[in-house]
């Protein structure tokens, strides 16, 4: 029996879940979305500083009220066998707990974080903004460290409307966490 298929497929190839665990573990950042390989570098320190204080800002709040779970990056995030992403900062409350398993996060999250660097910038505001509204993630968040900007959207029907954008030294209180305050001086040092 010939493993050879008799015909080629039309159309392009998309790239499922059984494809992505079989991506090397070469330190660069792999995700799949809606069938295409994405590939960025290791982000750059200040995208890092940025991801690591916000974070910890946002875990200490979440832990402290036992709202659910704060993950980061690399942490899997299926969304359907043809789209895993690999946000910088998720969270999913704790009533919907169940849908983080052994391998990924399975399903959308209550909040994805997006932090902005040069390669992934316009990914980050396009691409990826487009497929967490199609899977209802209800909060995006869009940080961009070098302009030291904070971007707050919720899903309202199939895309997100800002609710809140900040700068600087300015203190955010996302409706997502009631009580939270974010000074983002705290983010940015």
């Amino acid at each position: 029996m010939s493993l050879v298929p008799d015909r080629i497929p039309p159309g392009r190839i998309k790239l499922t879940y059984d494809d992505y665990v079989g991506l090397p573990n070469d330190g660069k950042r792999y995700e799949i979305l809606d069938g295409e390989l994405s590939v960025s570098p290791a982000p750059m320190t200040q995208h890092q500083i940025a991801s690591i204080n916000l974070t910890m800002l946002l875990y200490q709040f979440v832990r402290s009220h036992r709202l659910g779970r704060v993950l980061e990056a690399p942490t899997d995030v299926i969304l359907a066998e043809t789209t895993i992403v690999q946000p910088d900062i998720l969270f999913v409350s704790a009533e919907r707990a169940s849908i983080i398993t052994d391998r990924a996060v399975e399903g959308p999250p209550d909040l994805v974080v997006e932090i902005l660097s040069r390669w992934t910038a316009r990914q980050d505001r396009t691409t990826k903004a487009t497929l967490y509204a199609r899977f209802s993630v209800p909060h995006y968040w869009i940080v961009d460290p070098e302009e030291r900007t904070i971007e707050l959207y919720e899903i309202e029907r199939d895309s997100y409307r800002l609710a809140t954008k900040e700068s600087g030294a300015a203190t955010i209180h996302p409706a997502l966490f009631p009580g939270l305050e974010i000074p983002l001086a705290e983010v940015w040092e």
